[in-house]
């Protein structure tokens, strides 16, 4: 055994769960590459679960973040004044929420995602006043305890130890089928006085639910969730922590249905470079916060802010939506002539650079595990996700070359047809 993977083992608590599927020391990596220490070769897939939208050690942001450390700037600031956050905030303004026009003021919540999550649920509360929150079955939006009453995976909430409250589930788009209208579901229990639900004061939803197996919810879905929610005084927000950041083929993924959140959660790669930065996004008339109501030491995080910053101008620089969607668009099609027709009982679903092929409906029900598994013997990295692990998910970087995203596809379907004996 590797001496720091038993360093690791014997040290580290249980709870350490990636390192069970991908069992080597990796030592190095480059845009959509990793390499363990035997020199090793792996195709990434995971991309840190949508952290490293821009690959891993992207140049230009690797430079402008070693200049800013060589001139001995400031790198932890709490929330005070500093010329790495205004410049961040200029540069996406200018080219990020401008274009769109939309007027959001920016609040920076600490290191992860889950923090932009919990203070989401906090100012819609206080805004509305009331503690009723609804959320779409299959979602994931967190790991804290806020965070994961939002959260519907049975694992995830065994953790808590404590009653996980004030939210009400409601099924996802065709979550119980075509014949199932959700959003009717919805308007009943806001029309019906024995409902016996109070009013939420938000709706969160995640335009395409990673975690919940890549179910893309429809244009015309979002379009009416957010009439629901004007008509009826409920708050919209747009959980973007990981299909944002053009991971969908536009920065924000809910821009397809022409909708504006009144609040909308980043993280993950809004980082750059796999720092740790989140931000919740406020409409104006919102941002009714007490000066430190809500806060976190590393909210200042000022390498993030350095990383964050080339990494809008890159991906406006390099195209990068433009990139996603034709790299998606072959996605698609290797899929469906390469690998749906080996079994007929395989599906595929998503858009832009989120993929996930289901097995659901294969009588073996660690299939996806096996395939997962043969993938990495192979040299791909890659995830399963929804309900019951059944789905494989395709989440490369977004700067992925064309021959290793293909090199990717290859080693999945080699490895599904040697499980299936072709």
């Amino acid at each position: 055994m590797s001496e720091y993977k038993k360093i690791i083992e014997e040290n580290e608590s249980q709870v350490r769960s990636y390192c069970r599927k991908y069992p080597v020391v990796f030592t190095g990596a480059k845009n959509s590459t990793i390499w363990d220490e035997d020199g090793n070769e792996y195709i990434d897939f995971l991309a840190g679960c949508g952290a490293l939208n821009y690959g891993h050690n992207n140049g230009e942001i690797k430079s402008e973040v070693i200049d800013y450390l060589l001139k001995d700037n400031i790198t932890h600031a709490m929330d005070m004044y500093t010329e790495a956050k205004g410049k961040f905030i200029e540069t996406f303004k200018k080219l990020i929420l401008d274009p769109r026009e939309l007027n959001y003021k920016l609040m920076f919540c600490g290191s992860t995602g889950t923090n932009a999550v919990e203070a989401a649920l906090k100012l819609c509360r206080k805004n509305k006043k009331r503690s009723n929150i609804i959320a779409f079955m299959g979602a994931f939006h967190g790991m804290t305890l806020g965070s994961l009453a939002l959260t519907t995976d049975k694992t995830s909430r065994d953790g808590a130890g404590v009653s996980l409250d004030n939210v009400t589930f409601i099924p996802y788009e065709n979550g119980l089928g075509e014949k199932f209208d959700s959003l009717d579901y919805f308007e009943a229990i806001l029309n019906d006085d024995h409902s016996g639900i109070e009013k939420p004061a938000a709706v969160f939803i995640e335009t395409v639910q990673a975690e919940g197996g890549i179910n893309v919810a429809s244009v015309e879905f979002l379009k009416r969730l957010e009439k629901i929610c004007h008509e009826n005084d409920i708050l919209l927000v747009a959980d973007d922590i990981q299909v944002g950041c053009s991971r969908t083929g536009t920065f924000f993924s809910f821009e397809r249905a022409g909708i504006k959140p009144d609040m909308v959660t980043l993280s993950k790669s809004i980082g750059g470079y796999g720092f740790p930065m989140s931000l919740l996004l406020i409409r104006d008339d919102l941002d009714i916060w007490k000066p430190a109501e809500h806060n976190g030491t590393f909210r200042g995080n000022q390498i993030a802010f350095v990383a964050a910053r080339k990494a809008i101008e890159y991906n406006v620089e390099h195209d990068v939506n433009g990139q996603v969607v034709a790299k998606g668009a072959l996605v698609k099609e290797y899929v469906e002539k390469e690998i749906m027709p080996l079994d007929e009982k395989i599906s595929l679903r998503g858009i832009g650079l989120i993929w996930g092929i289901d097995f659901g409906k294969f009588e073996d029900k660690d299939f996806s595990h096996k395939v997962a598994d043969k993938c990495f013997e192979k040299g791909l990295i890659i995830e399963r996700a929804g309900r019951g692990d059944c789905v494989l998910k395709i989440l490369p970087p977004l700067t992925i070359f064309e021959h290793d995203l293909f090199k990717g596809l290859d080693i999945i379907r080699d490895s599904i047809e040697e499980l299936l004996g072709r």
